[in-house]
């Protein structure tokens, strides 16, 4: 899924951002944390699964009852490490699409085939279940969904559930994030001026550090909403430099030319201990307040914009 760089400390500058949210925009973890739990009751949502097939089902079905504006992005993809070839589905849901101001949100739905990282050596071809690495993204967004629904966004919101993007083999960067690449390379929509990416963001121990590559994209983006964060009081947000991550935002910017930012806590739950792509990958190691932090946080940005 990700790429593994180096990590510094580095303080930004304060851009202060007026809250602006009413209780009608208020972002519900709890609400958020029962989306993570649905996707995972699938169990293992890697590309060929019983629990894939359901999950789509179960996405989309509820993207139309928040959208008017709902439809999926076929594409293939043979996977390097069996030599696999899966027909895969981006999930897109938007709404205001008259609005001139356009931002993407994203974040995968497909789950690891195999808990590669798995201390006991036996499970490594097992699928996992992916409650942070896969789930919590989703949940964030389809929690978004049902807001837009009641209370429309002041701008264009493309919400896209990328897939294909856990099927990659460490040292080859592009044999991950492929729905992001085939969406970057054949945009079904008009071109979104920004965007933000979710990923494993529901670690019960929640530290978001800024995604070297974001910042060097996208570094208005990112002063805006750790500063935002810092105002809201959202502990998570933490105003230093981590990871260089090869994620979905990396294709949007390098192919379509689309700024976009990673929201991504990497080290779950810390730097000693990571259940990364391992059968820990759980709901009970995830929780609803970590999931209300970011939500928070991109409620309140959203629903600050002019159009």
């Amino acid at each position: 899924m990700k790429s593994l760089m180096k990590k510094s400390i580095f303080i930004l500058t304060s851009i202060i951002l007026i809250n602006c949210q009413t209780d009608e925009t208020q972002f519900n973890g709890n609400s958020a944390f029962n989306w993570l739990e649905q996707q995972c009751e699938f169990g293992p949502r890697n590309p060929g699964s019983n629990g894939y097939y359901q999950c789509q089902d179960f996405l989309i079905y509820n993207l139309k009852e928040f959208s008017d504006t709902v439809f999926t992005q076929s594409f293939t993809y043979t996977e390097l490490r069996n030599n696999n070839t899966y027909d895969l589905n981006n999930i897109v849901a938007q709404f205001n699409i008259n609005s001139g101001k356009h931002l993407l949100l994203g974040a995968h739905w497909d789950t690891r085939p195999w808990a590669d990282r798995d201390l006991d050596i036996s499970n490594r071809s097992t699928p996992i279940i992916g409650a942070n690495d896969g789930a919590s993204g989703v949940a964030i967004l389809m929690e978004l969904a049902k807001m837009f629904n009641t209370n429309s966004p002041p701008i264009n919101v493309t919400l896209v559930l990328f897939d294909g993007e856990d099927m990659g083999v460490e040292g080859v960067n592009n044999s991950w994030a492929k729905g992001s690449q085939y969406f970057a390379e054949n945009l079904p929509i008009q071109k979104p001026d920004f965007g933000i990416i979710v990923d494993m963001i529901g670690d019960s121990n929640l530290e978001i550090p800024i995604e070297r590559y974001s910042y060097r994209v996208a570094p208005d983006l990112v002063n805006e909403l750790w500063d935002l964060a810092e105002k809201l009081k959202l502990p998570a947000f933490q105003n230093r430099l981590g990871y260089d991550m090869y994620d979905d935002h990396i294709p949007l910017w390098e192919i379509a030319g689309i700024p976009a930012i990673d929201l991504i806590d990497f080290n779950y739950p810390n730097q000693r201990i990571n259940y990364w792509h391992t059968l820990n990958d759980i709901p009970q190691n995830c929780s609803a307040e970590s999931l209300e932090q970011v939500g928070q946080l991109l409620s309140n940005y959203i629903y600050s914009l002019t159009p």
